[in-house]
C-alpha cells in the first residue's frame, strides 16, 4: 500500500454502497479501498485486467477492483464508464 497516490487517476462520480456492504463491511476499509482504486491500485485483480484497467483509465471504460477483508471475503469497486458513479459491492452482489 506504500504506493497509493492521494491524486485520484481518474473521477470517481458519486460513490454508492450497495446495503450488502452496508451490513457487512467497516467504512473505513471501504473508504480504503477507494482511495486505492482512484489511485490505480487494483487489489486483488489478475494481471490481464490490471492492464485492460490501465489501458481504460485512458480510452475509457468501466474500471473494476477486487479487495478483501481481513477474513478473506471479497468486495469490488467499480467505476462506471461515464465516470459518474462507483460502486462499492460484496461479491455476492457482483
Amino acid at each position: 500500500m506504500s504506493g497509493i497516490d492521494p491524486v485520484p487517476r481518474f473521477a470517481l462520480g458519486e460513490a454508492v454502497i450497495t446495503s450488502g456492504v452496508a451490513g457487512k463491511l467497516n467504512m473505513v476499509l471501504v473508504k480504503l479501498a477507494i482511495v486505492r482504486h482512484a489511485s490505480g491500485d487494483w487489489g486483488e485483480l489478475e494481471a490481464d485486467d490490471r492492464r485492460l484497467n490501465d489501458e481504460r483509465i485512458a480510452t475509457g471504460g468501466t474500471l473494476v477492483s477486487i479487495f478483501k477483508t481481513a477474513n478473506g471475503d471479497k468486495f469490488y469497486v467499480i467505476t462506471e464508464a461515464e465516470r459518474d458513479k462507483t460502486t462499492v459491492l460484496p461479491q455476492e452482489e457482483y
